[in-house]
């Protein structure tokens, strides 16, 4: 990935809107038919748009964050069951969704979720949700999500969720 510094500041309907239209469409079905695992991140590193859900910064690194989000993104990597794991957390008991939709290969989840980072930093919030998502899923999240400054790739969804007090009327 070689820009590291933002572009614009977009709002959680913005890339919404960005996911479930087409823009992503035809650069998602291209990456979806690389067969080769390098090949493959190298084309989503060169390819497609990225956003840090965690927060606003003046460079892409955890130690130039201007301000935090409250947002904390989970990663879900090679699903069995991707359909049967978004109704489950879509109906989660203890975290509200803000975003959920399917990553750039097809066989993962975005799941956007809301955090108070005023009492408990970034990292051990995603720790402790992780442990939660293992212990009632019995799914493993994938751990880079714990960089604040991590990159989301953002890919093609028609069916993606977006929580309702984000939608624009």
């Amino acid at each position: 990935m070689r820009n590291v510094f933002p572009t614009e500041k977009v709002r959680l309907h913005q890339v919404f809107e960005r996911i479930t239209s087409d823009k992503y469409k035809s650069i998602t079905e291209q990456f979806r038919a690389i067969k080769d695992p390098k090949e493959a991140r190298k084309f989503k590193a060169n390819h497609f748009d990225y956003v840090t859900f965690s927060g606003v910064f003046s460079k892409r690194n955890d130690d130039s964050l201007i301000e935090h989000s409250s947002l904390l993104t989970i990663d879900f990597d090679h699903l069995e069951n991707l359909e049967e794991l978004k109704q489950q957390l879509l109906n989660d008991e203890y975290f509200e969704t803000e975003m959920l939709f399917t990553s750039p290969s097809g066989e993962g989840l975005k799941w956007i979720i809301r955090i108070d980072v005023s009492k408990v930093s970034h990292n051990e919030y995603f720790i402790a949700v992780a442990n939660y998502i293992k212990h009632t899923y019995n799914i493993e999240v994938d751990q880079s999500g714990k960089d604040i400054s991590r990159a989301c790739f953002l890919s093609h969804d028609p069916l993606a969720y977006l929580h309702k007090r984000h939608q624009k009327i």
